[in-house]
């Protein structure tokens, strides 16, 4: 089942922010104080009026990071492009898949062994309900 989920109004919670960056590698001991404070909707929200959140359900996007159980950060302002990972309607089963336009038609492409890309046959409407700008997921 989908969730979706308007962006929330209003500030969000400022958290602790460190500017420096953290090594993958070895950490510099020389970089643990904090400089600023974050909202994550100031940083993964662009359009709040045009924002909405959706958790991925399938394994079909893992190629580009998107895992079951992720929320997407969907920006409805934003026009789809080739390439572009979408939330799209077709035959009114909403999906999350990568744009493309093949041999002059539109396609939804998944990212994932096993799954094969979905041509928008003629006389099927596609709705693209806004295009995915940033992944949110667990890493354990």
């Amino acid at each position: 089942m989908t969730s979706i989920r308007r962006a929330r109004g209003g500030p969000g919670p400022r958290l602790p922010l460190f500017l420096s960056r953290v090594p993958a590698g070895f950490p510099s001991p020389a970089d643990d104080y904090v400089e600023t404070n974050l909202d994550l909707s100031e940083a993964l929200v662009e359009d709040e009026e045009a924002t909405f959140y959706v958790r991925v359900a399938g394994d079909s996007m893992i190629g580009t990071g998107i895992h079951d159980g992720d929320i997407l950060v969907v920006d409805r302002s934003v026009e789809p492009g080739e390439g572009d990972v979408v939330i799209a309607a077709l035959g009114g089963e909403l999906t999350v898949k990568r744009y493309e336009v093949r041999g002059g038609r539109p396609c939804l492409v998944p990212e994932a062994e096993g799954h094969d890309p979905i041509p928008v046959r003629e006389g099927e409407e596609l709705i693209v309900w806004g295009v995915a700008q940033h992944v949110v997921h667990e890493i354990s």
